[in-house]
């Protein structure tokens, strides 16, 4: 917090300077339609920009003075102009090898499902991993892949490729002879091996199970990781995201680091590590505009898709299943606990109502035990929630990180699981803002794409995607594109101790904007989904220009 009160000043220098030295703008966006998130100048038509920071916003004659004889003058011709996203929840090496394998997010039949797996391991090396993938069965009727789909295809290469959710994967048969399962593996704590009905495994896994196999996976090098990441920088910022909050690092710090210090960074990155490991983790000092550490992530539970997802009551199509708890309640509260004593920022996963009500008790309990300060505790998905506890996130000053995408998405199937009573507070994005509890938005990317527009039409349609939905999937639970838009900027950016610095565009802080071309305003907002980004701007500098799009204005 005290470097980013420094920082503060030394631009609050700058812009002093501005008016005493008549200092000029490097770069002048004018005739733009400028939403800045700012409640006190919330339209503008241009913006000054000197470095990486926005020296003046406001009117086309306000801007007018900041132009120097060198000035890059930009007349977007009105288009719109939003802070650059701010993508609270991305895997970022996961999304970045996805891009590099087999894709299997849309894939809608089983047919599709092996052939693209086949084609896919002709194409690699003998012995190369098959990983990522990313299915979603509820696609081709609910069925779950088998090993014996893709055995005949993959003999040569392990496979293990992720359910949409990251809490189940397939294994083929090579990769579950490299992690020694077969009929007579014990059951997995917090997990499941599932079997056929002759008893041989049919290579799913889910929760902890599934490590069993991904522990067999070599790690990535540094040359495969920094590939990866440059891909997930590259996709990202076409989507006009501009900040991400990286929640499992898996290794990838210091291949940031390194990234950084040779200024090979688009995306600035707020990393994540594991909450377990809070005894070797401190805040680093080094922490700069571009990479940051200090959030530290737990899991509770699993995911609904999977029936991993921790309830009060059964799941309505298992009577005897309620989910499970991934880790126990007393490891979590000493990890929470001794975290926060370490001054780092907590964040833990819950998706059913057991995790979500269970992570609410024990962020209270952290209260008690270290005293009050300004922690801005977060639950990452807050997915479904029972209705005493929606009031509590306020009370306890705890943020909801949502993915509004998931609501589109699992809209399709989630009243077969969890019933009708309970689906009016899952996604609840209406009941977490009429509480005064701040929400902020992500993508789980590379569960769900890395697109704000998407998730903004997700929150303010709330239109599944099957079609079945056309006024909206729990219609009570829609908000409107300026909350949306917020949780994707200024309250993302507060999720972070970062509203001083970005989050809305506003004089002293960076300059960090996307140009869009449409305003999402002013438009149906079942259009919003294909809006396009036409340029991203981070720190000043455009960073992408929409070749195909651009070219209209």
């Amino acid at each position: 917090m005290g470097k980013q009160l420094f920082y503060l000043f030394i631009i609050s220098l700058l812009v002093c300077s501005c008016k005493t030295n008549n200092v000029k703008a490097d770069l002048i966006i004018t005739n733009a339609n400028i939403w800045t998130g700012n409640s006190d100048l919330p339209k503008a038509e241009a913006m000054a920009i000197k470095a990486d920071t926005i020296l003046a916003i406001g009117s086309i004659n306000d801007i007018q003075k900041f132009k120097g004889s060198i000035t890059d003058i930009k007349d977007v011709r009105g288009k719109f102009i939003t802070p650059g996203f701010i993508d609270t929840h991305v895997h970022l090496l996961m999304g970045g090898n996805s891009l590099l394998n087999v894709a299997l997010r849309d894939v809608d039949s089983k047919e599709e499902f092996i052939n693209k797996i086949a084609s896919f391991a002709k194409e690699i090396e003998p012995g190369q991993w098959i990983v990522e993938g990313n299915w979603d069965h509820t696609l081709w009727g609910g069925e779950l892949p088998n090993k014996d789909w893709i055995d005949e295809f993959t003999g040569n290469n392990p496979v293990a490729i992720y359910r949409m959710d990251g809490h189940m994967i397939l294994a083929n048969s090579a990769a579950l002879k490299l992690a020694g399962i077969d009929e007579n593996s014990p059951e997995v704590e917090n997990g499941e091996i599932v079997k056929n009905e002759d008893g041989t495994p049919s290579g799913i896994l889910k929760s902890e199970a599934m490590y069993l196999v991904l522990n067999k996976i070599p790690e990535l090098t540094k040359t495969e990781k920094e590939k990866a990441i440059s891909a997930a920088q590259d996709y990202l910022i076409s989507q006009g995201v501009t900040t991400i909050h990286d929640v499992d690092s898996l290794g990838g710090y210091e291949i940031l680091e390194n990234m950084n210090s040779n200024k090979l960074l688009t995306v600035r990155v707020y990393t994540a590590n594991p909450l377990r490991y809070w005894k070797t983790i401190a805040k680093d000092e080094k922490n700069s505009k571009w990479l940051k550490n200090g959030l530290m992530k737990g899991f509770v539970d699993g995911s609904l898709g999977s029936h991993t997802a921790a309830f009060k009551e059964p799941y309505s199509d298992k009577p005897n299943d309620k989910g499970l708890f991934i880790v126990d309640e007393d490891s979590l509260n000493t990890w929470i606990i001794n975290a926060d004593k370490r001054q780092l920022q907590i964040t833990v996963h819950a998706i059913g109502d057991l995790a979500n009500s269970t992570i609410l008790d024990l962020f209270d309990s952290v209260v008690v035990k270290n005293g009050k300060r300004d922690r801005r505790l977060r639950i990452e998905h807050a997915q479904h929630l029972a209705i005493e506890d929606i009031d509590r996130f306020s009370k306890l000053d705890v943020i909801t990180s949502m993915q509004p995408y998931h609501a589109i998405d699992d809209g399709r199937w989630a009243e077969e699981l969890i019933g009708h009573e309970r689906i009016n507070t899952t996604y609840a994005f209406k009941s977490i803002l009429d509480a005064n509890t701040t929400l902020v938005f992500g993508s789980d990317w590379p569960v769900a794409p890395a697109s704000p527009l998407y998730g903004i039409y997700a929150a303010v349609t709330r239109r599944t995607l099957d079609g079945n939905n056309p006024d909206g999937w729990v219609p009570e639970q829609k908000i409107n594109v300026e909350q949306a838009l917020a949780a994707y900027t200024k309250d993302a950016a507060y999720s972070s101790f970062d509203e001083n610095v970005k989050g809305t565009l506003e004089a002293g802080k960076l300059a960090d904007f996307v140009i869009l071309n449409e305003d999402i305003f002013q438009i149906d907002p079942t259009t919003i989904k294909d809006v396009k980004v036409l340029e991203t701007y981070v720190g000043g500098k455009n960073m992408f220009v929409n070749k195909v799009a651009s070219t209209k204005y």
